[in-house]
């Protein structure tokens, strides 16, 4: 009993210590972050905070304690970002502006294999080339998908480059398979910008999307143009 009174008093001030650091960065750093971490790996979680150290610093605390933390700052604007903290998010603090952040986080992208059921947000090529596969269940799961091979010093080499998931279907089993097996990512994970609050100038901005590629091509026509 006294044990489980002593285990008590240590959580609770674990939490308190939380709360008092978060609520720090809150009134310390210029920008608060929100970004879903939802369907990313525990190991390419830490890769990517790896990728943000000296830019940002990364928390995934439970919701409880960044309500708290979050009351406890005297800034009313900043408090509606309690409603925009949902599950699967991580909170990011930086000095740097919110949208050079969020851009940054969509920079971040960290390769990931395929999974069966995955929707292909471009056509996935098996390229042409030697591969690491020995002849065996591999020619026939490589047969299945209409990839053409021949045998070459004891290894399966690819004759042709191969088209083996069109944009917009759904990855196979199969087809999952035979990447993994050949050590293609064609997947990009990265954590994905929610909600931004702007300390410096007291606001908050709400559905950040950030897409480089596609502004990159707006602006080249209208240059074009």
């Amino acid at each position: 009993e006294r044990n489980s009174g002593l285990h008590r008093t240590h959580v609770s001030n674990v939490k308190k210590e939380i709360v008092k650091e978060l609520a720090d960065l809150i009134k310390r750093k210029r920008t608060i972050l929100i970004a879903s971490i939802k369907n990313i790996p525990a190991s390419q979680f830490q890769e990517i905070s790896k990728k943000l150290r000296g830019k940002a610093i990364v928390k995934v605390p439970k919701k409880n304690l960044i309500f708290r933390a979050v009351e406890s700052s005297e800034d009313e604007k900043l408090k509606i970002i309690k409603e925009q903290i949902k599950d699967n998010i991580a909170i990011l603090f930086s000095d740097m502006d919110c949208f050079e952040l969020a851009a940054e986080l969509v920079r971040n992208k960290s390769p990931a294999k395929a999974k069966a059921g995955q929707e292909a947000p471009q056509d996935i090529e098996i390229p042409a080339g030697p591969t690491e596969l020995v002849p065996g269940p591999a020619i026939s799961e490589l047969g299945a998908l209409g990839i053409q091979i021949q045998i070459d010093k004891g290894k399966i080499n690819i004759k042709e480059p191969k088209i083996i998931v069109k944009k917009g279907t759904k990855v196979s089993s199969g087809a999952a398979g035979i990447m993994n097996k050949l050590d293609i990512k064609p997947f990009t994970i990265n954590l994905i910008p929610l909600v931004a609050y702007d300390n410096n100038e007291k606001k908050l901005y709400l559905n950040i999307q950030i897409d480089r590629e596609k502004t990159i091509e707006e602006l080249k026509k209208a240059f074009g143009k």
